[in-house]
């Protein structure tokens, strides 16, 4: 189980603060049961093709002060039948929020998305990816951080002073979508001496400049994506964070009926150096044939100049996918995609699905697959994890 020192001390900041007599804490959050079928027996004997776990995800909210300081405490329980990495808890978000005319303060954990384009999220860098909830890196560890943020005509400014570092989360010795050799997250090592303590730091302009959307950001810090190398007697990997800094950039178009997306990042660590940059549109079809079904389709070039497939599965890929909504009373959805590397077979197929069942409850279904044939590619590895999953949620 997860329960790092950051997460601990989250946890003490709840039961304080629920404690707190007077206030009239809003609770809302959701509870799920979870189902996944992998479709081939895994390399490693120990992993199941059947796959169950529960969550418990809860969201505390006050406000006061005319609605200008608030409070919002959101904490993540999952417990899984098989990966004992995957039964983890973590406070995705626990801080305060002071709000004045034409600035915000945050302080505590919390949760920042940065990013336009659909397939990858190149300029998310502030939250450290939580890989053992879902493999196409939405889920996102509480970060611990102070965030300032201006608002004026000429855009908005966001400070960010990061003073704990999360690692990144991997798939246990029986869980599945994870490398022939499991990663040792009690072995990992730093290139700051600090290690977890380092100071980061980052800083975001974002404006509006007619139809286009405009995003500039630095972050100076420890890389969230750690290097991955064998111990002496090759059974482990071992993680290694890096230093790094990391310039991007982020353009949003909007024109009738078009969105016109593109991220690009420029990265330099000890190591290495490197550009990378996802760019694509989608173009939505309103009320086809005289319904109230919204049809996208999506198109995005992906790319990085890294020569290391391991490194990234996307260096020279395209993903093509569609959207469709019904905009019906149970706000049914569908999203369907492929990547597919312009230079080999390898590919990957994603359907995620979604409908509301009455007020409170929602069932969803996603689906991953894989093929490589390529034991270079970063995909090679989960090949055969090929899976289908089911999930019920109430909210309340």
């Amino acid at each position: 189980m997860i329960l790092n020192v950051s997460v601990k001390s989250a946890f003490i900041l709840t039961l304080i603060l629920l404690s707190v007599n007077g206030y009239a804490w809003e609770l809302t959050g959701y509870s799920a049961a979870e189902y996944r079928y992998f479709q081939h027996e895994s390399f490693n004997s120990e992993a199941s093709q059947n796959q169950l776990s529960a969550v418990l995800a809860p969201e505390f909210y006050h406000a006061w002060d005319d609605g200008n300081q608030s409070l919002l405490i959101s904490p993540f329980f999952r417990l899984d039948s098989d990966d004992a990495e995957r039964t983890h808890v973590d406070v995705r978000e626990a801080r305060w929020l002071l709000v004045n005319d034409d600035w915000e303060l945050q302080l505590g954990i919390g949760k920042v998305y940065w990013g336009v384009t659909e397939s990858q999220h190149l300029v998310d860098v502030i939250n450290q990816t939580d890989l053992v909830e879902n493999s196409d890196t939405e889920g996102k560890l509480g970060q611990p951080m102070i965030n300032l943020s201006f608002f004026k005509d000429w855009g908005t400014v966001d400070l960010f002073v990061l003073p704990y570092f999360r690692e990144r989360t991997f798939a246990g010795e029986k869980g599945r979508l994870r490398s022939q050799l499991v990663v040792d997250t009690d072995k990992s090592h730093y290139e700051s001496g600090a290690k977890q303590h380092h100071l980061d730091i980052a800083a975001r302009w974002l404006h509006t400049l007619g139809d286009w959307d405009i995003g500039l950001s630095h972050f100076y810090g420890t890389n969230r994506e750690p290097l991955l190398s064998p111990n002496q007697t090759f059974t482990r990997l071992i993680p290694y964070y890096e230093i790094m800094h990391q310039t991007g950039v982020e353009l949003q178009k909007t024109s009738e009926s078009w969105l016109w997306k593109l991220e690009v990042i420029r990265r330099e660590t000890s190591s290495d150096t490197f550009t990378a940059l996802t760019g694509g549109f989608e173009y939505t079809f309103y009320g086809v044939f005289d319904s109230n079904i919204d049809v996208g389709l999506i198109a995005e070039y992906l790319w990085d100049d890294r020569d290391n497939e391991l490194a990234t599965p996307f260096e020279d890929d395209l993903m093509m996918g569609t959207r469709l909504a019904w905009n019906d009373e149970q706000s049914t959805e569908l999203l369907l995609g492929v990547i597919q590397d312009l230079g080999s077979s390898d590919a990957a197929w994603n359907i995620e699905a979604s409908r509301r069942i009455g007020n409170r409850w929602k069932v969803s279904l996603e689906g991953r697959f894989f093929k490589s044939n390529q034991r270079n590619s970063a995909l090679f590895q989960i090949r055969d994890d090929d899976y289908i999953q089911l999930e019920l949620a109430r909210y309340f």
